[in-house]
């Protein structure tokens, strides 16, 4: 979703996609590694043909330099996506993913899409699954009211959108709330000058 200028007080999406590159994911290296020590953990050994834990970011640069392949997560999968958008179409809740699961589709099908089956029709079910979720959230936006907001199971990047709306809404929902307890305080200041 773009954002006006003055409403980009959120995160950017290249800065979720950062913060999502800590997650772990497994991979098939295709070269041996020795456990390497970084400022986040360390990671490895890596032998191949088994597959080893690591972070997507050095995941993508093992990728780019043809050093192993990324095993896609489980629900990066035709099936799974298919059964998502089916609940996000038939039931009022938003349903489970994993919580960065837009940022860390993102990343693997722009940098493995060759290591996940069928990519293009995942990319698909992925844009519609997201568009399936904006309806979701501009729904649940319009029942807002002055105390709370219930939309559970939002993922980071949905979140990430819909806080500047929220955030003005509930500026605005304290200010109305306001304005009536002063025009009280006024009246009742002016009974008793009257007085």
């Amino acid at each position: 979703m773009a954002l006006p200028q003055p409403l980009r007080v959120s995160i950017s999406p290249p800065e979720l996609e950062l913060i999502a590159s800590e997650h772990l994911i497994e991979v098939v290296p295709l070269i041996a590694m020795e456990k390497t020590a970084f400022i986040s953990g360390a990671y490895g050994p890596l032998r191949p043909p088994n597959k080893g834990r690591i972070p997507l970011w050095m995941a993508m640069n093992l990728k780019l330099k043809k050093k192993c392949h990324i095993v896609p997560p489980d629900w990066l999968t035709i099936e799974f996506l298919q059964d998502r958008l089916s609940e996000e179409t038939s039931e009022s809740e938003f349903s489970r993913l994993p919580f960065r699961f837009a940022e860390i589709a993102k990343v693997i099908l722009d940098v493995a899409s060759d290591d996940v089956q069928n990519a293009e029709k995942v990319r698909s079910l992925l844009k519609d699954l997201r568009e399936a979720r904006q309806s979701k959230s501009r729904d649940g936006l319009s029942q807002i009211d002055n105390s709370e907001l219930s939309l559970p199971n939002l993922c980071s990047m949905e979140i990430n959108e819909i806080r500047p709306y929220f955030v003005k809404a509930m500026d605005v929902f304290t200010q109305l709330r306001g304005q009536p307890e002063a025009a009280d305080k006024d009246a009742a200041h002016e009974d008793n000058n009257d007085a």
